[in-house]
């Protein structure tokens, strides 16, 4: 006999619409942790409710059950269930670049949760010129791509603070890029100029390594420059193409105006926009986000063209500056690695061995989660 909470998930499948509603009231607050179970029940069949419920047209219903799907996805066998549907996953992503869409955040903590499945590339292939299904509204003074990737990047570069769509800022889109540039072909999305608008887009998304009203938009940023610098044979082009300009954007979040023992030649070696710092500058407050940008520092420092530069910017009095003002464990230990690299003599090939964790997609699934790898939960 199955039990109550069981019965009620087998609700979300009534032809009643009350009913449907009755059970979802109930049911948000048993998406999480062990009680999550119950939507198993008869085969999973919950999930398929769910999904047709997200596209309903009441507001209550799709936040309702988009957010039980966002919570599911903490349990690997759900998760692949909600990612491996193709179809479900193009209307979603699509869904999201709806400007009058009024539950658009909460879809992009379930894309961003999805995300965690290797199927999450076939992002790249969605393009407008599918017609076999109707497809949500795309406003075309916004969004000049037919790619989906890139009206993604629109909705997150434009859109925060509410600036597209006001029901939506698209934060957590932030984790969605940090996850997808775990794959080669994020990765080179990420720093190859796009045709639709002549930008590279990781040079869109390095403004937001600043923004400290906004922790979500700064660690996913954080993790998704570290994760572009993965392929070394990149390097060099990355750190001169002045369009993208990307030292500035990992250093600042590290600087200081405090940073007083700098001398004045190694200051005027810095790049432009860290020299003459304003008195109310002060380093990101989160240290592991610190820790995110020292990590792409020491991605940086594993071909010698990249030590040259590094060096040629006055990177090492910066590191030395952060490890003696900031009491963080694991700051000073990558603080330590960072300065052992660069202070140290170049060794007999131009390649060193040492590597911060390598991307999810290349290494062996037994690294810890950060943040914002870790499946969000909505309360």
């Amino acid at each position: 006999m199955p039990s109550q909470l069981e019965e009620l998930v087998s609700f979300l499948h009534s032809s009643q619409p009350a009913v449907r509603q009755i059970a979802l009231d109930n049911l948000v607050g048993f998406s999480t942790g062990p009680t999550a179970a119950i939507f198993k029940y008869d085969n999973c069949k919950a999930i398929e409710d769910l999904k047709n419920l997200s596209q309903e047209k009441s507001k209550v219903l799709v936040q309702q059950s988009v957010t039980i799907l966002a919570n599911l996805c903490d349990d690997d066998q759900l998760r692949k269930l909600v990612a491996s549907d193709e179809e479900y996953l193009e209307w979603l992503t699509w869904k999201i670049c709806d400007l009058e869409n009024t539950s658009a955040d909460i879809m992009c903590v379930l894309l961003s949760n999805l995300a965690k499945e290797d199927v999450i590339t076939k992002v790249f292939c969605f393009t407008r010129e599918n017609t076999d299904k109707s497809l949500p509204s795309l406003d075309r003074s916004v969004f000049k791509s037919d790619k989906l990737i890139d009206c993604l990047m629109d909705c997150f570069v434009k859109g925060y603070d509410r600036k597209l769509n006001k029901y939506a800022n698209f934060d957590f889109l932030s984790y969605f890029f940090a996850d997808i540039s775990r794959f080669k072909r994020g990765r080179q999305y990420f720093i190859e100029e796009q045709e639709y608008d002549g930008v590279v887009p990781l040079s869109k998304l390095l403004v937001f390594t600043e923004k400290y009203d906004c922790k979500i938009r700064r660690e996913g940023v954080a993790s998704t420059i570290k994760n572009s610098l993965f392929d070394s044979e990149t390097h060099e082009r990355i750190l001169i193409d002045e369009q993208i300009n990307l030292l500035p954007y990992i250093l600042l979040p590290i600087a200081s105006a405090k940073d007083s023992e700098i001398d004045e030649e190694d200051m005027f070696n810095l790049p432009d926009e860290l020299q003459l710092l304003p008195e109310d500058k002060t380093r990101d407050p989160v240290p592991a986000i610190i820790c995110s940008h020292l990590e792409s520092i020491l991605l940086l420092c594993t071909t010698k063209v990249g030590r040259e530069f590094l060096r040629s910017k006055s990177v090492y009095p910066l590191i030395r500056e952060l490890h003696k003002n900031i009491e963080d464990e694991d700051v000073a230990d990558l603080c330590y690695r960072i300065v052992n690299v660069l202070m140290r003599g170049e060794p007999e090939n131009d390649q060193l061995e040492e590597l911060p964790s390598k991307a999810a997609d290349e290494g062996d699934g037994e690294e810890e989660e950060s943040d914002d790898e870790a499946v969000v939960e909505v309360a």
